[in-house]
């Protein structure tokens, strides 16, 4: 998925003095944010299924991401901020 950013030219000045390649830099960023997310969504699915002595048939980080918000046992943070509920995270 692709993404597009303006920076003023005061910020990609700013951005040329801490980074080598500013794309390269914001890529990096997201990217590694994004793990972080990943980890920790793994991490929370994985509690929850085992607190409940439920299987675990998600293979991989991507399958265990998508089971999380399929079985509602995570919210996006919009979803969060909206106060609505899913059937598992109520």
């Amino acid at each position: 998925m692709d993404y597009t950013i303006t920076l003023t030219e005061a910020q990609r000045k700013a951005m040329e003095y801490v980074a080598v390649d500013v794309d390269t830099w914001i890529t990096n960023a997201a990217e590694v944010r994004a793990n972080t997310a990943i980890d920790k969504i793994c991490s929370i699915y994985t509690t929850y299924k085992l607190d409940r002595n439920e299987p675990i048939t998600a293979v991989g980080k991507a399958a265990m991401v998508d089971a999380a918000y399929a079985e509602g046992v995570i919210q996006t943070v919009a979803q969060r901020n909206a106060g609505i509920s899913t059937a598992a995270g109520s």
